[in-house]
């Protein structure tokens, strides 16, 4: 079910990620400020904006989740916002790298997009232990959902009040207008963004199915062992112990 169409996903993410380096390398002119070290921006902006709208998609499917009662809404959103929390590591430190070539510092706190997005990583940084601290998996799964509801909505809000704030130093390339770069440099950005929001739908998609594969494994040796077990009982012998198995994500 979460593998269907990976396959030509996986083939169009892999000929946009290569369309848009070749843009960023070969098309796109360098900053007459910045330099080679402002490419990085094609990277880091649109790492930066994927994963925020990961984290509102999770928030959204544990919406689906709350209403429907349907525990894979739970797998889906879980996943996203795990995914989300690799990707925004990712823009963590393309942004300290291009601080330290822009301001000669690795960070700066009084640059409120900067501290605005670390406080967005470090709240989803508790999603998982969180959730990993309840033992039962209906009330996992349903604090779970309340949490990404609840940090989801914050992203957006979040975003709006970083905008309505005056900026000090951030090298912005894009500004409130977005009208301040030139068609190559749009192009390009824009590619780039196409390019890293279908990895991440690939990337959900696979790690999707690599987790709906395991369970199904799962179930399929408990119900191996419980039949290798009914000789056994039927013997008057003891049977083992059978474990049960996982209705959702479970930390590996």
């Amino acid at each position: 079910m979460y593998g269907k169409g990976l396959r030509p996903l996986s083939i169009a993410t892999a000929a946009a990620l290569g369309t848009a380096l070749g843009l960023v390398f070969f098309y796109a002119p360098l900053d007459a400020d910045q330099g080679f070290i402002q490419k990085i921006f094609y990277v880091h902006v649109p790492l930066a904006i994927v994963a925020l709208f990961g984290f509102m998609a999770g928030g959204v499917m544990g919406i689906r989740y709350l209403r429907s009662g349907d525990r894979s809404w739970d797998m889906r959103s879980y996943v996203a916002i795990h995914l989300s929390i690799v990707l925004a590591v990712a823009v963590l430190i393309t942004g300290a790298i291009w601080a330290k070539a822009s301001w000669g510092h690795w960070w700066v706190w009084d640059e409120p997009t900067l501290v605005s997005f670390l406080i967005i990583f470090l709240l989803y940084c508790c999603y998982q232990p969180l959730r990993f601290s309840i033992e039962d998996p209906e009330r996992q799964a349903r604090y779970a959902a309340v949490f990404s509801i609840i940090a989801g909505a914050f992203v957006p809000l979040n975003f709006v009040a970083v905008r309505l704030a005056q900026a000090f130093s951030h090298p912005r390339v894009l500004s409130t207008t977005g009208g301040n770069m030139p068609g190559s440099m749009r192009l390009t950005f824009l590619v780039s963004l196409l390019a890293f929001a279908l990895l991440w739908v690939t990337l959900w998609k696979l790690e999707l199915t690599a987790k709906n594969a395991s369970m199904q494994l799962k179930r399929l040796r408990v119900r191996l062992e419980g039949a290798l077990d009914e000789p056994r009982v039927a013997a008057g012998a003891p049977a083992p112990p059978v474990g049960t198995v996982p209705a959702g994500p479970r930390e590996s």
